[in-house]
């Protein structure tokens, strides 16, 4: 089996499975010897922010002396990017050797007609390839919701983090706040540590504050007044938290919010669950060798790009925060791709008044909205609008739009800012 041959075989499976629940996922780890079983985790739910959080908490862990595993989603650029030892992607070789054990016992569980959705197989991958390499501790974020999601096959984890929770998803997920966070709530588990970003709406907060007493779990509500920005520059965010000097190379309001989860979290498995290895040198020398594709990440040239995977209205407002406060006065001129099932229209009317212009481009994906339709949400709030065949002409066209001296802004799915990412020069960050 080559890698090339593995990735068809994933990704050839449905995305959703026809019968929802976890029966037939742990049918399969049971049959790999239950590599869950022999791992500790922190498990990362939220609308937003749960990649960036997961994200600093391992390399915050694996600069404390840990060996640790990180499991994300969705990826940007490489598949490989979803598995993770130690800030490196699994190796292509390694990956196809975790494939040959997984894959065999899930196809004969597909032919006897127990379906398996592409996520589950992933989750199954990435946790049968932390217990072979032997993982202090794994990071793992969920993929969408938390209670019926794929990693929460695993017992008990040593925390769970719940990042800030909005709309989105809410076909599945539900329509109010409160029925959205009782699923992101769904991977609390009895007697497990969890700790709760700050500036959580109160509905939201309310749920969480439910189901950990029910839970039995000890409840730590990070505190942002605790982290301190003491300088901004395009370049990254100077902070204090505690006193302790912490650099960081991402910007904006929301990672200061995710960074102060992410220590939280350390804090816990610190003060309560032995990991006396985590110390302020190791947490500041993680924080600041974060790197986050797509979230606000600029690049350099004449004029400016940005790549944000915003693509939900919250998404969008933290976004709009950042192009005021980084970007102000410049000619800015998105480059666009959404998915049909977002709430496109208030995604684009959060951002349409800091617009000059926008250029849409078709995404690769069945779910892709269509340009056209698109553009004209765009039209209908008075932004000049044009439309390109490829993210490549399209990228060329919003320059120009833009002009030397303006940026080009994209946003709308992290799937179109992974064919946009090669195209660009370099970070300047």
């Amino acid at each position: 089996m080559t890698y090339e041959e593995v990735l068809q075989q994933i990704h050839a499976l449905h995305r959703f499975k026809k019968v929802p629940g976890l029966a037939h996922l742990r049918t399969l780890l049971h049959t790999l010897g239950d590599p869950q079983d022999y791992l500790r985790f922190v498990h990362v739910a939220g609308t937003n922010g749960k990649g960036s959080t997961s994200t600093m908490i391992a390399a915050m862990l694996q600069h404390s002396g840990f060996r640790t595993g990180l499991f994300t989603s969705p990826f940007v650029v490489d598949f490989r990017e979803r598995f993770q030892l130690n800030g490196r992607m699994i190796p292509r070789k390694e990956l196809v050797r975790t494939a040959q054990a997984v894959l065999p016992p899930l196809m004969e569980m597909e032919h006897r007609g127990e379906d398996l959705s592409e996520f589950e197989a992933v989750t199954a991958l990435g946790l049968y390839w932390f217990a072979q390499k032997k993982c202090d501790v794994v990071v793992l974020e969920v993929g969408l919701g938390g209670r019926l999601d794929a990693t929460n096959v695993i017992a008990a984890p040593l925390c769970a983090v719940i990042t800030h929770i909005s709309y989105d998803h809410t076909e599945i997920l539900g329509s109010t706040l409160t029925e959205i966070a009782g699923e992101k709530c769904g991977i609390l588990k009895e007697g497990c540590d969890v700790v709760c970003a700050p500036g959580q709406d109160p509905e939201a907060l309310a749920v969480i504050r439910r189901t950990a007493k029910e839970r039995h779990c000890r409840l730590t509500e990070a505190d942002a007044s605790l982290l301190h920005v003491t300088a901004e520059t395009l370049s990254g965010t100077a902070m204090q938290y505690r006193g302790q000097p912490l650099q960081m190379r991402l910007l904006g309001d929301y990672q200061v919010v995710n960074a102060s989860s992410a220590l939280a979290c350390m804090e816990v498995l610190h003060q309560y669950h032995g990991f006396s290895g985590i110390s302020a040198k190791g947490c500041a020398d993680g924080l600041a060798a974060v790197r986050m594709p797509a979230r606000f990440e600029i690049f350099s040239g004449s004029p400016l790009t940005v790549v944000d995977g915003a693509h939900n209205p919250d998404g969008a407002q933290a976004l709009a925060a950042c192009l005021r406060r980084y970007l102000p006065n410049r000619r800015l001129v998105a480059l666009s791709g959404m998915c049909a099932d977002k709430d496109t229209a208030q995604f684009v009317r959060t951002l349409a008044p800091l617009f000059f212009g926008a250029v849409m481009v078709p995404l690769q994906n069945p779910r892709g909205m269509r340009p056209r339709e698109l553009a004209s949400l765009w039209q209908r709030e008075r932004v000049l609008t044009q439309m390109a065949s490829s993210p490549c002409t399209g990228l060329e066209l919003a320059r120009q739009l833009a002009g030397p001296d303006g940026a080009v802004i994209m946003c709308g799915s992290l799937y179109l800012a992974g064919e946009v990412r090669p195209l660009l020069t370099g970070p300047l960050l």
